[in-house]
């Protein structure tokens, strides 16, 4: 075994010895004039589907305006290169300034909207940019296009061959294929991933969901630009019909068929749709209907694209980098004096439509004590966690968590408050490890990377999957999914925990064991409210009961005193055995 493990290496490993290589190789190995035309178009077109990448593989926000931030660049290129008499670099600037602030203003206005909303709005813009380059034609040159663009040098390097530029344009995807796949495994990357798997569990963690996809969207735009200038100067000279709606179809399928999640899988998609058009061409009149084929059998059978079984292959010789253990253990529950309130909630109403979900609740929780909230189905308990988390607005009354107002505040400020909650049907990021749903709760806490890898370690090992970090949690079984979503709120060290039905589908001896470490937790100072039906779960729990029927609060106090109360009985537990949990 150990003789084995010998020649594991890393994924980035290979990957850079492989980009490397082929930037080095590849001009040297295409010897027509034809062919190095190739290779630029095929780097410019993979500068500008890595921006696919960061927008679509990462914060899974659909986009089909990014033909448009290509041409943003390659005309801003051509036209203060041949009309304003600049050199490329100056006018690069100019281009990617741009068209980041195309992508932030479209970004803020449409990124609200998602889905196939956001899809046809981009889709206008998209429109709308082509018919600017074909009809502002003292500006754009309409369809005639410009000519005579400048390329760039490089110090005393002058680019000024078909082969030097190749090299140049080749070593520009290289550096962002490395910054794009460097970029997934920082917080923000990671914000973004949760973003695309479960934007309300995000911003529950503290992530500024809109902010996220703002910036997503901004550096897909400043990569397309990037990219339309290394286009712009590599051929000369541009016009209208390489910037059209078509083209950022093709952007999309390059991702898509090569993996849209993966920097290498969509240089993979990009190199396939460069390449194989030119491949298909002696087939002349159906070609076009054969390469439709290929993509459309790509995308339909490989959901993970081309790169998905790539991976596959690579996962016998790589191997996950080690997070090592935790050098302190968990800390929850801030500072303050035990008792004092920290939660308080009065005359909270919630109407939808003609329903009053919650009508006029009161009640306190104070630091350091387990607070259970109860009730029949639809008595109002999870609504109440929706408004106290940020994720309803309340129709009328107020909140205050640790003396300060939070309503209509999102639920990510609420969050980066210390205010945390679990769902009643768990939202993990599905697609991601249990060390990266772990990262991303712990992100919220702040500090640098170190700090927030160290809060995740203490909080995964608090519920004992330390040997399962590398795992997707998707592939977990049901209980160890509640744990990965109770480490992940616990790592970014909350001074309130909301439990939104914590022991639901557990069997006996898993709720033992959640029982176990809720109580280890109130012993660290931790403060929670819990949702919880199983009354021998509260009976054991609870220092405060509140019960809730059809929205209203009907009894508050001490669990003896709750759990034998007429009223409560009769609405909600049935018999005094079950109340007891006897």
């Amino acid at each position: 075994m150990k003789e084995a493990r010998r020649f594991r290496v890393r994924p980035a490993y290979l990957a850079g010895l492989l980009g490397l290589a082929l930037v080095v190789g590849l001009p040297q190995l295409v010897t027509s004039r034809y062919g190095t035309n190739l290779l630029i178009l095929g780097a410019a077109w993979g500068v500008v589907a890595l921006g696919m990448t960061v927008v679509l593989g990462y914060t899974g926000q659909i986009s089909l305006t990014q033909a448009a931030f290509y041409g943003i660049g390659a005309y801003a290129v051509a036209l203060l290169t041949t009309r304003a008499g600049w050199s490329w670099w100056p006018a690069l600037l100019v281009g990617m300034a741009l068209a980041a602030l195309a992508g932030v203003l479209l970004g803020m206005t449409t990124l609200k909207l998602g889905g196939h909303y956001l899809a046809m709005v981009t889709i206008s813009f998209q429109i709308i940019f082509t018919l600017v380059l074909a009809n502002w034609i003292p500006v754009t040159g309409g369809p005639d296009g410009i000519s005579g663009i400048k390329r760039p040098s490089l110090g005393p390097i002058a680019l000024d061959s078909a082969t030097k530029y190749a090299y140049f344009a080749l070593g520009i995807l290289f550096l962002v294929a490395v910054l794009v796949a460097w970029l997934k495994h920082t917080a923000l990357g990671r914000a973004m991933r949760a973003v695309r798997e479960n934007e309300l569990a995000a911003e529950a963690l503290g992530v500024d969901t809109l902010r996220v996809k703002v910036t997503a969207f901004t550096l897909s735009a400043l990569l397309g630009a990037l990219g339309g200038a290394v286009y712009a100067a590599g051929f000369l000279y541009i016009s209208p019909d390489s910037f059209n709606f078509d083209i950022s179809v093709e952007f999309l399928a390059m991702a898509l068929a090569g993996g849209a999640d993966s920097t290498l899988g969509t240089i993979l998609g990009a190199s396939l749709l460069t390449f194989l058009p030119e491949w298909l061409r002696e087939l002349k009149n159906i070609y076009l209907v054969v390469y439709g084929l290929i993509i459309i059998l790509v995308i339909v059978f490989m959901p993970d694209g081309l790169w998905g079984y790539v991976n596959l292959a690579l996962r016998r010789v790589t191997r996950p980098e080690p997070v090592g253990k935790a050098s302190r253990g968990l800390r929850v529950g801030g500072s303050g004096a035990p008792g004092e309130p920290i939660l308080e909630v009065q005359g909270l109403v919630k109407h939808f439509g003609g329903l009053r979900a919650v009508d006029g609740v009161d009640f306190t929780v104070r630091r350091g004590e387990i607070h259970a909230l109860i009730g029949p189905n639809g008595s109002g308990k999870t609504t109440v966690i929706n408004l106290l988390s940020g994720v309803y607005v309340p129709t009328a009354g107020s909140i205050r968590f640790l003396g300060e107002p939070i309503v209509g505040l999102r639920p990510n400020r609420i969050a980066r408050r210390g205010l945390t909650r679990t769902f009643q049907n768990i939202r993990l990021f599905r697609e991601l490890t249990v060390w990266e749903n772990v990262l991303v709760g712990s992100q919220r806490a702040g500090g640098g990377e170190a700090e927030v890898r160290e809060r995740a370690l203490a909080a995964i090992e608090f519920v004992g999957l330390q040997d399962r970090v590398h795992e997707v949690v998707k592939s977990l079984p049901y209980g160890h999914q509640k744990l990965v979503e109770l480490a992940r709120t616990l790592a970014g060290e909350p001074q309130l925990l909301l439990l939104d039905e914590p022991a639901a589908g557990l069997n006996q001896t898993e709720k033992q064991e959640l029982v176990a470490l809720l109580r280890r937790l109130h012993g660290m100072g931790l403060t929670m409210l819990v949702v919880e039906h199983d009354m021998s779960i509260v009976a054991q729990l609870a220092d405060t009961i509140t019960v809730l029927n059809f929205g209203r609060k009907i009894a508050e106090g001490h669990p003896a005193q709750v759990l034998h109360d007429p009223v409560v009985v009769e609405a909600y537990l049935g018999n005094r055995e079950v109340a007891l949990g006897a």
